[in-house]
């Protein structure tokens, strides 16, 4: 609990207030006023996402029960459109994707076929390799270029075995739905996101 009439630094010192910079102070104050802003906007749009997901799930199930079925296409993604056709709305379901210890056995393997096609390897398909099991900035593999081995069309038989193992490494840690808004001017036109980032707004 920071004294009345001092503020506290970046250090944790306290400072009499009346020894603050005034530019400082003006700092302070838009750097709090707009964070405060920002705190009623993210409680907002959280609020807005589970109305809209209620919503959502009221109509479809309304409409599921008139036709006694269930809704939802693959992994419960769905598309609502206005019917003028100028405004959609889409659900998807994305997955947290992470790998297990088999992936280690994949590389194992991996390097064991570089190691055989070396004299005759296409260098280009060792850089995609290479890079696929280099660990990004966050410290975390690059999932989707892991994957994308898998669409190498290698007929070997070491190869395949690898592309099994990272298959079977594949761990889904989680799924979260998503809802994104798309808009258009007329109904030859292609669709726009509409952004609800504030950078992209």
């Amino acid at each position: 609990m920071v004294p009345e009439g001092y503020m506290q630094d970046s250090a944790g010192r306290l400072v009499p207030r009346d020894k603050v910079k005034p530019e400082h102070l003006m700092v302070d104050e838009l750097v709090r006023e707009l964070f405060g802003g920002a705190a009623d906007l993210r409680k907002a749009l959280s609020g807005f996402r589970l109305k809209a997901f209620e919503d959502i799930r009221t109509v479809l199930a309304l409409i599921a029960e008139k036709y006694g079925t269930t809704y939802g296409g693959q992994k419960g993604n769905i598309t609502l459109t206005s019917y003028d056709g100028l405004k959609k709305l889409t659900i998807a379901m994305g997955d947290s994707i992470s790998f297990g210890p088999e992936l280690q056995a994949a590389k194992s393997l991996i390097d064991s076929c570089l190691g055989r096609w070396s004299k005759g390897a296409d260098e280009n398909l060792r850089v995609i390799v290479t890079d696929a099991f280099e660990v990004g900035k966050e410290g975390k593999i690059r999932t989707d270029k892991i994957l994308s081995l898998r669409r190498l069309n290698i007929d070997d038989e070491e190869w395949l075995r690898a592309m099994q193992a990272i298959s079977d490494s594949i761990r889904i840690d989680a799924t979260k739905a998503y809802i994104r808004f798309h808009e258009r001017d007329r109904p030859e036109d292609d669709f726009r996101q509409v952004p609800l980032d504030i950078a992209r707004a």
